[in-house]
């Protein structure tokens, strides 16, 4: 395997090898669950799971964990303009992350462990920052010590004389005003657990390390999450790791925002788009194809406008294996094409890997067009096992799909009995009533499609 990935700290793509030959090591910063998640949310859920896909098509066994922060101020505050309790905003938006992620069709990780769960793990970590001067206990909060380590800016590219303080409220009289905390010492009516510094609650960056380094150890293959996480979140967990003495990761890889309107998609913005709004007018399968289309490190606008144009294009190659289906029966996957693996290990080109499959698409249908089924069935193979990896198979989706299958199956009879009655108009010369049978399936969201195999019929988008 050649796959070379770009890494935030280097500022370069390079070759990557993981520290145990056969296995990869990944940690996902996930959500923080304050509120159900908008599209922009899961698009670093779906960029690891296609790298997860590809990794493990590579022959690579892999371990990734994707967290839960389910104790964090902004839960705090919003249980507290739900007046309901923090942990119970944290569930049941956890369950709608859940939910989003297995709409979209991304496996689950192998662990996806809560914050709350592993405060013992976070205390081990401050005793440790602490015994060896990095960190120090300032009236039950406990802050690290940004000036003692010396590398502290260096994965962001900043000097630590131009940050901003870090936040913290009512607090002034910090060692440095960049200390961060690592725990917050209790306040009336907020959780917290005991401490040997008082009880408290930890803070946002310490969350991650103790839970990266609790399930892949002290040193682990990649780290990613969205750009907007490289500072100060990743910033800080590099920093307390290394300065407790363990490497952590080895690579870190960020992906691009989506933004609307050229904004960075967020609540605060008014703009969000719900995943469970969205797919009630498209298909999963379509948004997945739309979001993860894009390159991982470019920025994604999202309007109505793209997202038609993408789902047409899966809809494209999702058509292509409908015919193949109809005229050569079962069709299981076959090889993957080199110009597909290269571009999926030129730092996931997935944009140029989906190319590929587009002139596929084209091949295979040419070859049905003409009557060559064994060329139609060796492309028809190969757009499966390319789709498989991308988590797009269309026969695949039927599968998870079961009640929509269903559906469409019934739609069938439908709308073929509608055809007959069209094609018998034709014949009688009544083109008047052929153009209306057409026309009620275009109000109803039927597409038709004259191949030379005969029509075909699809739903369009929003039905």
């Amino acid at each position: 395997m050649s796959l070379r990935l770009y890494d935030t700290a280097t500022r370069e793509v390079r070759t990557f090898e993981p520290l145990v030959p056969g296995q990869v090591s990944m940690y996902l910063c996930g959500a923080t669950v304050q509120a159900p998640p908008h599209v922009g949310h899961v698009r670093s859920g779906l960029v690891f799971d296609i790298l997860s896909r590809w990794l493990k098509a590579s022959g690579y066994e892999v371990t990734l964990i994707r967290n839960v922060t389910d104790i964090d101020d902004k839960i705090l505050a919003r249980g507290e303009e739900l007046g309901e309790p923090w942990w119970s905003v944290a569930m049941r938006n956890e369950r709608a992350f859940t939910s989003a992620y297995d709409a979209l069709g991304c496996i689950p990780p192998t662990y996806e462990p809560r914050a709350t769960g592993h405060i013992t793990e976070m205390v081990e970590l401050m005793d440790r920052l602490i015994d060896n001067g990095h960190a120090y206990d300032h009236n039950g909060d406990v802050y690290f010590d940004v000036r003692s380590f010396a590398d502290y800016g260096a994965l962001s590219g900043q000097r630590p004389d131009d940050m901003h303080p870090a936040t913290e409220a009512g607090v002034t009289d910090k060692r440095d005003p960049r200390d961060f905390a690592l725990w917050k010492s209790a306040k009336p009516g907020e959780p917290s657990w005991p401490t040997p510094w008082g009880r408290g609650r930890p803070g946002w960056h310490l969350e991650c390390s103790a839970m990266a380094t609790r399930y892949l150890g002290p040193s682990f293959d990649i780290h990613g999450g969205g750009m907007d996480l490289l500072f100060p979140h990743h910033e800080n967990e590099i920093a307390q790791s290394r300065a407790a003495g363990d490497e952590f990761a080895r690579l870190w890889l960020h992906n691009a925002w989506v933004t609307t309107a050229g904004e960075k998609m967020s609540k605060s913005l008014g703009n969000s788009l719900l995943v469970s709004e969205v797919i009630q007018r498209v298909r999963p399968v379509e948004l997945r194809y739309y979001l993860g289309s894009a390159h991982y490190r470019s920025m994604l606008e999202f309007s109505d406008d793209a997202m038609a144009e993408s789902a047409a294009a899966y809809r494209r190659i999702d058509g292509f294996l409908r015919r193949s289906l109809d005229r050569l029966g079962e069709l299981p996957p076959g090889a993957l094409p080199r110009a597909f693996s290269d571009a999926m290990d030129d730092d996931l080109g997935v944009p140029q890997a989906l190319a590929v499959v587009h002139d596929t698409v084209r091949a295979g249908n040419a070859a049905l067009d003409t009557g060559d089924d064994a060329t139609a069935r060796a492309r028809s193979g190969e757009v499966r096992a390319m789709m498989s990896v991308l988590g797009l198979d269309p026969i695949a989706w039927d599968d998870r799909e079961g009640d929509s299958q269903a559906m469409n199956d019934v739609i069938d009879v439908l709308v073929r009995a509608a055809l007959a009655d069209r094609e018998q108009a034709r014949e009688a010369k009544d083109y008047a009533a052929a153009d209306a049978i057409r026309d009620r399936l275009a109000q109803a969201g039927i597409a038709l499609e004259d191949t030379p195999d005969g029509v075909r019929w699809s739903l369009t988008q929003g039905h």
